[in-house]
């Protein structure tokens, strides 16, 4: 049995597909009943169990060979990331007492970076499982081409794709979450027997004006990309509900400056952009 935290997200969700298609045995951890029930259909076994449940990971993750665990996203956090902190802890204390076979613990690039930003929860979030005593590893992707969604509309409509990532023409590392997903499902099967720390990238990096002339394509119109101006970020995050905009706008920085990288030499996936972002148009056309 293989548990699956973050199964109505992005990457959990596309780890147990990968691995219900491959005919393994499935567990996904979901907050409520109704989020277990498009999982029951796809033969899954459902666990019920919010982060902040200890006793409930816990069963969550009891006799399996292997788990996938991961923070909920939190990309507002309070000063000094009480939300991470928590859910650390709760996560941590789980998978102690549950002592499954093998760990794989989604990070990020940058997981080794201890300066504050975004991404700090995570270089934390490693701290903390380090000290379990279980066979772990730490899966750090890079920027997911995926984040690229939230921008189609504007890139559609108006012909801009307008980036948080500068300058425009500097290579950026990217990947697809299908090279997420594949990797962390041949992990958790041990397929691939890796420990410690795996970081992964594209088949190659790419700048934000290559990701907007790959729109252009698709869109059959010339899309131009356009830097928003570092000064405007925290008006413009602010406007959108943000309270705390400083660690994110922290985060862009450490991209754009380059202090946010590999720890070493990054394993490279097989997606590349103009397939990511054929798949991406589709799911959201």
């Amino acid at each position: 049995m293989i548990s699956v935290m973050g199964v109505t997200g992005q990457v959990g969700g596309a780890i147990a597909r990968k691995l219900i298609a491959e005919g393994k045995k499935v567990r996904v951890v979901v907050r409520s009943t109704d989020k277990g029930e498009i999982w029951k259909r796809a033969s899954a076994e459902v666990a019920v169990a919010s982060t902040d449940d200890t006793a409930a990971l816990t069963r969550a993750f009891a006799n399996t060979e292997a788990v996938f665990v991961m923070l909920p996203p939190v990309f507002d956090p309070a000063p000094g990331y009480p939300e991470s902190a928590a859910a650390t802890t709760s996560i941590r204390n789980a998978l102690e007492a549950a002592k499954p076979g093998r760990v794989i613990a989604l990070s990020t690039i940058g997981g080794q970076v201890d300066r504050d930003n975004l991404l700090i929860q995570l270089h934390h979030w490693e701290q903390a499982l380090r000290t379990l005593g279980l066979p772990i590893v730490f899966l750090r992707p890079t920027w997911f081409i995926e984040n690229t969604q939230w921008l189609l509309a504007a890139a559609r409509e108006k012909g801009v794709f307008a980036s948080h990532l500068q300058p425009l023409d500097k290579p950026v590392p990217m990947v697809a979450v299908d090279d997420i997903a594949t990797t962390a499902s041949d992990l958790l099967t041990g397929k691939d027997r890796t420990t410690g720390i795996v970081e992964l990238t594209g088949p190659q990096d790419v700048t934000p004006i290559e990701i907007a002339s790959t729109l252009g394509h698709f869109f059959s119109r010339e899309v131009r990309a356009q830097a928003i101006p570092r000064e405007t970020w925290e008006t413009e995050f602010r406007a959108a509900g943000m309270q705390h905009p400083e660690p994110r706008m922290r985060m862009l920085d450490g991209f754009n400056e380059g202090w946010i990288r590999f720890e070493g030499a990054p394993r490279r996936g097989t997606t590349t952009l103009e397939t990511a972002l054929r798949q991406l148009i589709l799911q959201k056309a």
